[in-house]
């Protein structure tokens, strides 16, 4: 596909067809960005740059990873794979979790998820620096129209984990996790705050001995 020549504004919603979308996110110019497509809009991110969203980026991954295993719950998680409803929604969210009966629903050998065919995923986060009203906002809309259970948003700047349980179309905060039983959200919260003073390992040697220690 060619270059595209006009550059597409980033970080923000613009009206847009599906094909346009399409064209633009498949264009070389945008092959590192992310992009959202919901409500006949698009969002084109460019990939974030900096220490603070890729640390948390890590420790929610382990985080995540390491309770379900600890707790034996079967999970498997797509760190930014695209999810496509064709014509309809597209999201790439930071990372994606299918949990319990759908832990394997997703081959190998997939490229773009597409939720015509597979299910869609059980819990989607979305690390904020920057985002953090887009993150809360349109995005939490088109994860309740995908029909996710449930939706984490990592909120850098103050620390903490903004959580939403998907219901009736609509979604509603949450202090604990209902798809990972049992994680509750401020035990999480204290890890994030100790990796501000301390490294990863040893945030990630203290969550392991709290989720041990609440089985």
């Amino acid at each position: 596909m060619q270059e595209l020549k006009t550059k597409i504004p980033t970080d923000t919603w613009v009206v847009a067809t599906w094909d346009e979308y399409i064209q633009i996110i498949e264009s070389p110019t945008y092959k590192k960005a992310t992009g959202y497509y919901y409500d006949r809009r698009m969002r084109i991110e460019m990939p974030p740059l900096g220490n603070d969203h890729a640390s948390d980026h890590t420790i929610i991954i382990n985080a995540a990873s390491l309770y379900a295993a600890v707790k034996k719950i079967p999970m498997n998680g797509k760190d930014n794979c695209t999810f496509r409803k064709n014509a309809f929604n597209d999201a790439q969210p930071d990372v994606a979790y299918y949990i319990g009966k759908n832990a394997n629903a997703i081959p190998y050998g997939t490229s773009i998820v597409d939720l015509d065919v597979y299910p869609v995923p059980n819990l989607v986060i979305e690390v904020a620096n920057t985002s953090l009203a887009d993150d809360k906002g349109e995005k939490r809309l088109l994860y309740e129209d995908l029909g996710v259970d449930e939706y984490w948003i990592v909120d850098v700047q103050n620390v903490q984990i903004i959580a939403f349980t998907m219901i009736d179309g609509g979604s509603k905060r949450i202090t604990a996790s209902q798809v990972l039983p049992g994680l509750e959200f401020s035990l999480l919260n204290e890890a994030f705050r100790r990796t501000r003073e301390t490294n990863q390992s040893e945030v990630i040697a203290w969550l392991l001995t709290q989720f041990h220690q609440a089985e």
